[in-house]
């Protein structure tokens, strides 16, 4: 994604000229480095890298499997200290190198489930932007570079130079969250054909209460086989997954009626408005008003 490679680049030459005007020494050097190229690298005069950043990429199936020759020198790195960082699908690049191991870590929402069955031994939590954890560092959507270049510039800098470089390129230098933008798209590829039926039915009665006894019963399974089958094929309890569903619906709403929120609620099947307040926060981190403060712009009174 050229957009995140370059734009990576111009944030540390604004940041340089932010560390100027504060009468300090410039503390940024940027070298755009392709893959094929790093058999001839540590032989072109530059200095060992203390950051290496991983860029996004339009197109994942890039990041599937990466070089052992690449997995190898940002191994080789590392072990001489120097910080890797990934954004969006990049942690699957640095997860093939084990650094990741036993690690909390971030990635595009979109792409979480993948990366957790793929390395199960990581801890993927993709309601964060961002997960500093020291000598490696995982952004997670599209556009999380701008966040990530950030954590740099403060972390090389100071959060003086981070907060007048956010000033000047007018982007919010305060915590967010990734859950924000989530959207719930279930997985129906999981190869469960008796647990896609299930599916289905929640999908077109989500708004209606729900049993675990009598879905179990429809698909001819005890109500043990069917949560553990539904848990593995989904990732949720049935009870998560119609919440998340109904909370989808409900932003769905928001974002494209007038209803109020109390009509939402019980459009989606809650009849107690403060349980789907609770809900909707929990899944979201916002409350139902905040995510229309967000995401549903106003138009002015003619």
């Amino acid at each position: 994604m050229l957009s995140a490679v370059q734009g990576l680049a111009e944030q540390f030459y604004l940041a340089n000229r932010m560390c100027r005007q504060q009468g300090m020494e410039e503390r940024f050097k940027t070298h755009l480095c392709d893959s094929l190229d790093i058999p001839e690298r540590g032989r072109d005069g530059l200095a060992p890298p203390q950051v290496i950043i991983l860029p996004p990429s339009l197109d994942d199936d890039l990041y599937a499997s990466p070089s052992t020759l690449l997995v190898e020198w940002l191994r080789e790195n590392h072990r001489n200290g120097a910080i890797i960082c990934s954004v969006c699908a990049g942690a699957f690049v640095l997860a093939e190198t084990g650094l990741l191991h036993g690690r909390r870590v971030t990635t595009h929402w979109a792409l979480a489930d993948e990366l957790s069955r793929k390395f199960p031994d990581i801890t993927v939590d993709s309601s964060r932007i961002l997960i500093n954890d020291g000598d490696v560092v995982t952004a997670g959507g599209l556009m999380s570079w701008v966040d990530l270049g950030l954590e740099l510039v403060a972390q090389f800098s100071n959060s003086k130079v981070m907060r007048q470089l956010g000033k000047y390129l007018i982007v919010d230098t305060g915590d967010r969250e990734q859950s924000y933008y989530q959207s719930f798209t279930p997985r129906l590829d999981h190869g469960d054909d008796v647990i896609v039926r299930v599916q289905h039915r929640l999908q077109r009665g989500y708004n209606r209460p729900v049993k675990i006894g009598e879905l179990a019963e429809q698909v001819h399974l005890t109500e043990r086989t069917f949560l553990r089958r539904f848990v593995r094929a989904t990732g949720l309890k049935p009870v998560q997954y119609l919440q998340h569903l109904r909370i989808q619906k409900a932003c769905d709403l928001i974002e494209t009626s007038n209803l109020p929120v109390e009509r939402v609620a019980e459009h989606v099947g809650y009849e107690d408005l403060s349980a789907f307040r609770k809900t909707f926060i929990k899944i979201t981190g916002q409350t139902p008003r905040e995510f229309k403060q967000r995401f549903v712009r106003e138009l002015p009174a003619r």
